[in-house]
């Protein structure tokens, strides 16, 4: 079995497969509750992790005690021409979820959509290149930022409530605000990737990513393991081409 780590700026995610099915899917809050769990970490044949949080040596040095480990950097082998200018600054997150879409639709434009603790945006065109994308604060981060840049403004949550274009109260104004602007700012967004590539497939990942694809009005494949999956596949394409 693979398992397959995805270290946030927020949380852990782990994952075992079988092949490329997802057998068992869990979340830390920290490397070390995740090295705690050995019913988990006694499954692994091969791991594999990718992070956008830096000094980790000693996590990584525990795992391979387990099985052999690869760490996914900017040098890793993947079945996509990388032709980001700043390669080594790019996130495993953004390019694991661009090759989880490439092996979902190969030879496809596509825009993967990671709805998390920032938005990120990432094209693919239809040679199989990834050239980048873009990156905005994530609906979370937007509310703190208002209360914490402020001294008045409360700080607030999701709801699950339709959301009014015009905020009758401070709390309703920030959820239009936020909730409304972020909607509005990925359809906006789509709309333009559409205009240069008429048949983009776009494809929607991460923690927001359910309650935005409720909320678009663009057409949109939702996918909440997105970056675990392609983890999974650049393990098993590393496996295979070693």
């Amino acid at each position: 079995m693979n398992l397959v780590i995805d270290i946030g700026n927020t949380r852990v995610k782990a994952a075992l497969y079988k092949e490329d099915l997802l057998e068992d899917l869990k979340i830390y809050e920290s490397v070390d509750e995740l090295l705690e769990d050995n019913s988990l970490l006694q499954n692994a044949q091969q791991i594999i992790v990718g992070s956008v949080v830096d000094k980790l040596e000693d996590f990584y040095r525990s795992l391979k005690a387990y099985a052999p480990t690869l760490l996914f950097t900017s040098t890793t082998k993947i079945p996509l021409s990388n032709l980001y200018h700043s390669v080594s600054t790019l996130g495993s997150d953004r390019i694991s979820a661009s090759v989880a879409a490439y092996f979902l639709q190969p030879d496809s434009d596509v825009l993967v959509i990671d709805a998390g603790t920032c938005i990120k945006y990432n094209f693919t065109n239809a040679k199989n290149e990834y050239l980048g994308g873009g990156i905005s604060p994530g609906i979370q981060m937007r509310f703190k930022s208002l209360h914490e840049h402020t001294s008045k403004l409360p700080l607030i949550g999701l709801s699950e409530e339709p959301i009014e274009l015009i905020g009758t109260s401070t709390q309703h104004s920030i959820l239009s605000g936020v909730v409304n602007g972020t909607v509005a700012e990925i359809d906006g967004l789509i709309d333009q990737y559409k205009i240069q590539f008429p048949k983009i497939l776009v494809l929607l990942t991460g923690g927001d990513s359910e309650y935005l694809a409720k909320r678009l009005k663009n057409s949109i494949f939702a996918h909440q393991n997105l970056v675990l999956k392609g983890l999974n596949d650049i393990l098993n394409y590393n496996l295979a081409n070693t």
